[in-house]
């Protein structure tokens, strides 16, 4: 056999990681960049097609189900493809970024499924993407441990029948690999996660009795999600495993992919897995698409819009409906609060709030749902066996109870709460603090008890900037201003400079952060997304 021809992809202002040539392989690369040849042209014109229905929701401040698809949505007959073994029971998923100890620990947790991070839980560092590779693939061939250098404790895989089901999340669509570049142009970040993690992988877990799973994130129409099955059917082909090997769990984190759940389902029919259900960039893309739509899109505190506000519920409820409908799990939300080592009536408030969110959700026929700590498995796995039994899911519970109307989705007025002051400080602090994080490399970061990740950072910028816009009046009597944000901005600078000392102060990126947050919480010209103005300043 003939070697490969030498890849087009050059590898562009990268140091050298350690065990980079087992991921960076002249194979894995090539076949990234066929990917990036035949691929890339249409997230370009996705991309744009994006910014031109924002402008239309912009002109319209409406939403509605798609005309031009109403034949899918009316075909009572078909279904997704059955579900694998390896995913029939997904009652509770761990998330987090690969790094080592995570990768371990995740594994380990007794949650079903991990899904395995390298979107809004990790800062796309080089060293992250490459070493995440590196990560994963030593977990399947159990070549991993990890010891901490400060508690000196070790970590190692259990039996691989009590591992944890990976699935794995790329990047979205719309950011870059600076690092890859093929004539100069940058390959999706979307298309270097998938395609490096697939290319060793998808044969070895096959092998293991399982296969190549993922998470798509940010999808906004069912056309995004055509895109990524058409990279599935070429990258089975490329490797020689059996069409309908890859499972795909589609995040309807958009309002827009709100709309499509069904056509989304539809496109990805031979490897469609389930759907989940967000919260905060699904907010975050209710603020960013109808920012010139006046109060009555105006949204409350981020923690005042739980998920039984009347526009949420309708969304979940036709989620599940959706799912159950076509023969997709139906995957619910996230559990973000990190337990505390010194308050135990913390923990006691926040573990019963968690419990009665899962209980809700087992209830309402999701199948499954997110945690973002292993102390929360058993508790959200109490909720889901309450339910479940020995049953695997409940696909059987159709929910035709539920009729959601396409205004239900954008009723944002039917809530009743408003922003407050002490909404906008949390919303600066969390920014500043995330987005400090995020510089040093870090993408899932605790923050105030709750593990926060790109997600909240946007919502947080994204309510600053709609309550500024729209002459936002707090219940002291301040009006939200630029004035008021860079006053708030400049007290958090300082009470962490307070909070943390001047040595660790200046060995962090805080000016750099609180500069970031304002620029996109201010400027008239909303960024789409945080993290490209974020990823010029990213270092490494």
């Amino acid at each position: 056999m003939s070697a490969p021809a030498p890849s087009p992809l050059a590898i562009v202002d990268a140091e050298p990681l350690p065990r980079q040539e087992e991921v960076l392989t002249e194979p894995a690369l090539a076949f990234v960049a066929e990917l990036h040849r035949r691929f890339t042209p249409r997230r370009d014109e996705l991309l744009a097609r994006r910014a031109e229905r924002r402008a239309e929701i912009a002109r319209t401040s409406t939403l509605d189900f798609l005309p031009e698809t109403a034949a899918i949505r009316a075909d009572d007959s078909w279904r997704v493809a059955p579900c694998p073994p390896a995913l029939q029971d997904r009652r509770v998923e761990i998330t987090g970024p690969t790094d080592r100890k995570m990768t371990i620990n995740a594994l380990n947790s007794g949650a079903r499924a991990w899904l395995a991070d390298f979107e809004d839980a990790s800062a796309p560092t080089w060293e992250n993407v490459v070493l995440g590779q590196v990560n994963l693939s030593d977990a399947y061939t159990r070549n991993i441990d990890f010891t901490d250098e400060r508690s000196g404790k070790s970590y190692a895989l259990k039996d691989a029948d009590d591992l944890a089901t990976v699935v794995m999340r790329p990047r979205g669509w719309h950011l870059n690999e600076r690092h890859l570049q093929v004539d100069g142009v940058p390959v999706p970040g979307a298309l270097v996660d998938f395609g490096l993690y697939f290319f060793h992988n998808a044969q070895r877990l096959l092998d293991l009795g399982k296969g190549p799973y993922f998470y798509l994130p940010k999808t906004e129409s069912h056309l995004e999600a055509r895109l990524w099955n058409e990279v599935f059917v070429f990258a089975q082909d490329y490797v020689g495993i059996p069409q309908g090997t890859v499972r795909a769990t589609v995040l309807i984190e958009t309002i827009t992919a709100a709309y499509e759940m069904e056509e989304i389902l539809y496109e990805l029919r031979d490897h469609a897995s389930g759907l989940n259900a967000g919260r905060w960039d699904y907010l975050f893309s209710i603020v960013k698409n109808f920012r010139d739509g006046g109060a009555k899109f105006v949204l409350p505190d981020r923690n005042a819009v739980t998920m039984t506000a009347p526009f949420m519920r309708a969304y979940t409820e036709l989620l599940v409906r959706t799912c159950h409908k076509r023969g997709a799990h139906a995957i619910g939300g996230m559990a973000a609060f990190i337990p505390s080592r010194r308050d135990a009536e913390v923990n006691k408030v926040a573990f019963e709030k968690v419990r009665a969110d899962k209980d809700r959700e087992a209830g309402d026929g999701f199948d499954g749902s997110w945690v973002a700590h292993p102390d929360l498995v058993p508790i959200a796995m109490e909720s889901f066996d309450k339910v479940l039994g020995d049953r695997p899911n409940q696909k059987d519970r159709l929910r035709e109870d539920v009729h959601v109307e396409a205004a239900d989705l954008i009723a944002i007025d039917s809530l009743d709460a408003r922003p407050t002051y002490p909404g906008l400080v949390n919303a600066v602090q969390v920014g500043i603090r995330y987005i400090e994080a995020w510089l040093r490399g870090l993408g899932a970061v605790a923050i105030f008890n709750l593990m926060e990740d790109a997600a909240t950072a946007e919502i947080s910028r994204s309510q600053i900037w709609q309550w500024i816009n729209a002459g936002v009046e707090f219940e002291n009597g301040e009006h939200a201003t630029p004035e008021l944000a860079r006053k708030v901005a400049a007290e958090e600078l300082a009470n962490i400079r307070a909070e943390i000392g001047e040595e660790a102060f200046a060995a962090g990126h805080w000016q750099q952060a609180h500069d970031l947050l304002l620029e996109v919480s201010l400027d008239e010209d909303y960024a789409d997304f945080l993290t490209l103005p974020a990823y010029e300043q990213l270092k490494g």
